[in-house]
């Protein structure tokens, strides 16, 4: 991110969600999984699971070769007429953009959807030098009315009812609308398409870059993204160097992943190929266009074998609409665009432990999401070795856990690993439970231990666990 950020608190950010949010959440999710698994389950376990595997090789390879497959992509894209500009964090990528819209004179900016360009904050920075940035896919659109982000990476404003958009438009927009989806989105679009028509600057991102041809991939469910990048004169293109992919072969095994896993769909509506600008008068597209591939941490990450394979994501958004702890309390808990799991892995490592080391945390590990991960993250590993970083700490930034965890692990592991001070703790917790225990489970802790409570109950401590593993060997094996 290019401006400083304070430590993200995901649980006072949990604790702030709107009551209705989980349920809109949940609604939506549920209807995800649910296409996803019909398509999964008509192309058969068997094919999907090599497609998955396929996928996790393809891009396992591409970022293991990344220096090889970026510097073929770049010498296609100028070959095709297109300028190419390498941004080492946020802020270079920035002021890269910036440097040409003032160069061109540009007012007013329309993006396609693009979370690399959330995650470097460029429209504070466009709008900061006098740039108006009007975001086009219908759920940005709705949420940047709103004045906040995206709450999911795929579906921006899936947790707003059709009442709350059309309350939005009346104030926003003065119009009387109903709450009716067709009369919404007509509304969003004739505004939109003024947009269009007067803007200096297209900016988007990038699903897939294609090293083999330089192509720059979108994969959208509007038009608005090919009218960004077709319609206004220049077109900038923000794509995290994480994106190539060697050629167009392995493109079609990941897009056949992406649009199933994502909205459960064979292929998304719009699947935008560019490679270049317009070549001659007569063809579509801009008079100029730039590429800006962006690192922002990503080399780092490359460099650290146990979580490199936070890389490989292809931001289908699944590992969100899985996760029990997303739709316990939505996307804007997590503090910064790329929420759920991928964003806890993903933005730990990009904004730091300092900013971003509760974010590990924000997971049960139940593994839902590896298993639903198109190209096989294995993200609860990678949430493992992340806890132990925040907690040990590193390098850069030292020891970030909480005194009270640490100072809890020792302790922990003190009693455990000393028998005499197993058995009296086990003795006094049996005493101390009392006032707590009904019907064999403990409702109501006091702090910390509520934050368990909170949500569910806590099993009674039954016994010392070796005399009830012993009595338990004792019965020999039971039968089911």
């Amino acid at each position: 991110m290019s401006r400083a950020m304070a430590p993200i608190d995901f649980r006072a950010n949990a604790q702030r969600v709107p009551a209705t949010m989980p349920a809109a959440v949940q609604k939506a999710t549920t209807r995800f999984l649910g296409t996803r698994a019909a398509l999964v389950d008509l192309l058969g376990q068997e094919l999907w699971q090599t497609l998955r595997q396929a996928g996790h090789d393809l891009r396992l390879h591409a970022i293991t070769h990344l220096d090889h497959y970026l510097e073929q992509a770049e010498r296609e894209v100028v070959k095709a007429g297109g300028q190419v500009h390498w941004a080492r964090d946020a802020a270079e990528a920035n002021r890269i953009v910036l440097d040409i819209a003032r160069e061109h004179g540009v007012r007013l900016a329309v993006k396609s959807k693009s979370m690399v360009t959330e995650e470097i904050g460029l429209n504070h920075a466009l709008e900061g030098a006098g740039i108006r940035v009007l975001e086009t896919d219908l759920g940005e659109y709705i949420v940047q009315l709103l004045g906040v982000g995206p709450a999911h990476i795929v579906v921006p404003a899936f947790h707003l009812s059709k009442e709350e958009i059309a309350d939005l438009f009346r104030t926003k927009l003065g119009v009387e609308a109903l709450a009716e989806a067709q009369q919404l989105t007509q509304i969003a679009r004739l505004r939109l398409r003024e947009e269009f028509l007067a803007a200096d600057m297209g900016i988007s991102g990038g699903n897939f870059l294609v090293a083999e041809t330089g192509t720059v991939v979108l994969v959208t469910n509007e038009g608005n993204g090919r009218m960004c990048t077709t319609v206004p004169p220049l077109h900038v293109a923000v794509v995290g160097i994480d994106k190539v992919v060697p050629d167009w072969e392995s493109l079609t095994v990941l897009l056949k992943l992406l649009a199933r896993s994502a909205t459960g769909q064979k292929l998304s509506c719009y699947t935008s190929f560019i490679t270049g600008p317009a070549r001659t008068k007569g063809d579509t597209g801009p008079g100029e266009y730039h590429l800006v591939l962006l690192d922002n941490g990503r080399s780092r990450i490359l460099e650290t074998p146990e979580t490199r394979e936070t890389l490989l994501c292809i931001r289908c958004g699944a590992c969100l609409n899985i996760c029990p702890v997303y739709n316990t309390v939505g996307g804007y808990a997590y503090g910064w665009p790329i929420s759920g799991p991928t964003g806890a892995i993903f933005g730990t490592q990009i904004l730091g432990t300092k900013v971003a080391g509760g974010l590990p945390f924000a997971s049960t590990l139940c593994g839902a999401c590896n298993d639903i991960c198109p190209v096989k993250i294995p993200i609860t590993e990678i949430l493992l070795r992340l806890r132990r970083r925040v907690v040990e700490g590193d390098e850069q930034e030292g020891p970030m856990g909480p005194t009270m965890a640490r100072t809890g692990a020792k302790m922990g592991a003190l009693a455990l690993g000393t028998p005499w001070l197993y058995r009296l703790g086990s003795r006094l917790l049996k005493v101390a439970q009392a006032p707590f225990r009904r019907d064999g489970w403990l409702a109501k802790l006091p702090p910390p231990l509520n934050r368990w409570t909170m949500v569910r109950p806590f099993p009674a401590f039954a016994a010392d666990f070796r005399t009830w593993w012993r009595a338990r060997s004792r019965e020999g094996p039971r039968s089911h």
